[in-house]
């Protein structure tokens, strides 16, 4: 906080304190050290993470040129990094003696890495050494803390690793640790044979929700410069939530102020936090919002969908407004519908921005925020209505099942890829489609945003009078050689690990030939919105997944 000159004579104002609560941490029992790798069976657990296996094997080599005694059995996850493998771990208990995971190299592989390697080490009782990429230092840190194993061992090799050769790979392995300066190998060694550092006793205790209330009593400009300086903003200037604007937006909901909304964390492993109607109050105030919007900002609070995401990808959410609550607000979905100018739409979108950073914990480049390129999107995320008034076809919220008359907000998370078009030509409109189809991100689904006009020529050209005859033909029109479709780095990433062990309709997909077309997407990931206020037939595809839907009128 600045400092007060003698002279200065502003009024002192209680704020309150945007943050969330912190879950509980229960200390972990890491397993017995290893008292040498002689003889010792050690696993190598590839997380199936572009390349990760490439690096193992370099690790695998390295064991066998330098400690030939060590038998090491190099395997993989029974699905993708973010899944729990029980039968896996019992394996490496009953077979092994010790085990090596890796390689963490994105914002969302690197805490489940580590968190694979505590749950060895507590569980299993099997000494484990997660090994990342320097990127990702302060992350797993963090993870291992809030995970209850600070001393568990990691270790990091520089970053790419995908795409390297097999000689970069074999200098990672057999250079220094970026963040120590230590041999790499060294450290692997001693992290499954040297002594641990005594486990810290911690009790599991409920957050106390009343110790955050308020900052410290301050100036006007020396809130806005702590508020700033703590990262509590967007870097953009915000509405300081005093007593009275807090106590007012409360107004905007029945629900008692210490009532708990729900829980959120920026990636998986991280550690939910908790948070108070209050809490999501004062995040509403700071973003400028009126206390009317505030059961709308509540529900997307609900919905434990972080708009501030940790991936390193740089996804944004799309929140799209359902039901009469548009108009009682004075949403637009009209001209303009997802740009600037509309109080509400921007001032949830922001709401919804700032609550996120702040109730989870925090969104922190280089720790609790890792997006690579970043996106402009995720300053006020994508916030509209749907226009049921001018649409052909039934609101999003009525194909979900709920009542015309029910106020919902939907959200989905991606908007990595975007196209968009003009009309549809007579001839050659279906081709057009195809192809901006195949531009859409493989691991999301397409979000069709069509102006009404666009809507009605998709009747016009296609006859498709309901969304459901439509995102139908667009499943069966998004298609892609199965060769060229295996071999995208998303999807070797997320879809075939699933595929290989089963899950469909991937695995059917994965007999498919090189040269055999197959759908890219789930027909039940497919969207369809109408907004817009038709100044011209434009539309767009976002390339982003549904995460959920919750009512609104449940937070009046």
């Amino acid at each position: 906080m600045l400092d007060k000159s003698p002279t200065e004579s502003a009024e002192q104002l209680a704020v309150h304190d945007p943050r969330g609560y912190p879950p509980a941490i229960m200390a972990k029992e890491p397993a017995k050290r290893l008292p040498s790798l002689d003889g010792r069976t050690v696993y190598l657990v590839d997380s199936r993470f572009d390349d990760s296996v490439e690096l193992l094997k370099q690790v695998a080599d390295w064991f066998a040129r330098n400690m030939p005694s060590v038998t090491t059995k190099l395997v993989q996850l029974s699905g993708t990094y973010a899944q729990d493998d029980p039968e896996l771990w019992e394996e490496i208990r009953d077979k092994g003696d010790a085990a090596i995971v890796g390689v963490g190299h994105c914002s969302t592989c690197a805490p489940a890495v580590s968190t694979h390697a505590i749950t060895l080490e507590s569980k299993y009782g099997v000494p484990t050494v997660a090994v990342h990429t320097e990127k990702f230092v302060r992350v797993v840190r963090s993870v291992v803390r809030v995970g209850g194993l600070p001393q568990a061992r990691l270790v990091f090799v520089p970053q790419p690793v995908m795409g390297r050769t097999a000689e970069e790979l074999r200098a990672y392995v057999e250079g220094n640790d970026p963040a120590t300066g230590e041999p790499v190998m060294r450290e692997i060694v001693e992290g499954l044979t040297g002594a641990l550092p005594p486990v810290e006793e911690k009790l599991a205790k409920a957050p106390d929700l009343s110790k955050n209330r308020f900052v410290p009593e301050a100036s006007e400009d020396e809130l806005h410069e702590l508020f700033l300086e703590q990262g509590w903003t967007d870097k953009l200037p915000i509405v300081l939530p005093t007593k009275a604007r807090v106590e007012a937006m409360l107004a905007g909901t029945n629900r008692k102020p210490d009532e708990i909304v729900g829980r959120m964390q920026p990636t998986k492993n991280r550690g939910l936090w908790s948070y108070t109607v209050e809490k999501v109050a004062v995040n509403a105030v700071m973003a400028g919002a009126k206390p009317e919007y505030l059961p709308v900002i509540l529900a997307l609070a609900a919905s434990g969908v972080s708009a501030r995401g940790s991936s390193s990808s740089s996804a944004a959410t799309m929140s799209v407004v359902n039901g009469p609550v548009r108009t009682e607000i004075g949403m637009n979905c009209g001209i303009g519908a997802m740009g600037p100018y509309s109080h509400a739409n921007a001032t949830i979108g922001r709401a919804y921005s700032l609550l996120s950073q702040n109730l989870q914990g925090g969104s922190v480049p280089n720790e609790t925020f890792m997006g690579s390129l970043g996106s402009n999107y995720t300053y006020n995320g994508l916030c509209f209505a749907e226009n049921e008034e001018r649409s052909p076809w039934e609101p999003m919220h009525v194909q979900k099942g709920y009542a015309a008359d029910q106020s919902t907000v939907t959200i989905f998370s991606g908007c990595r890829s975007t196209t968009f078009s003009l009309g549809l030509r007579e001839k050659g409109w279906r081709e057009h489609v195809s192809d901006m189809l195949r531009g859409t991100d493989a691991i999301t689904a397409p979000i069709l945003v069509l102006d009404p006009i666009c809507a009605r020529q998709f009747i016009e050209r296609g006859g498709f009078e309901s969304k459901a005859e439509l995102m139908q033909w667009l499943h069966d029109a998004a298609v892609m050689p199965a060769g060229r479709f295996w071999d995208l780095q998303l999807v070797q990433n997320y879809i075939y690990p699933r595929a290989t062990f089963g899950e469909e309709p991937y695995a059917s997909r994965l007999k498919a030939v090189p040269d055999e077309e197959i759908p890219m997407f789930r027909l039940e990931d497919i969207h369809v919105i109408v907004t817009g206020g038709e100044a011209n037939g434009y539309w767009q595809i976002y390339g982003a997944k549904p995460q959920a839907t919750v009512l609104v009128d449940d937070w009046r």
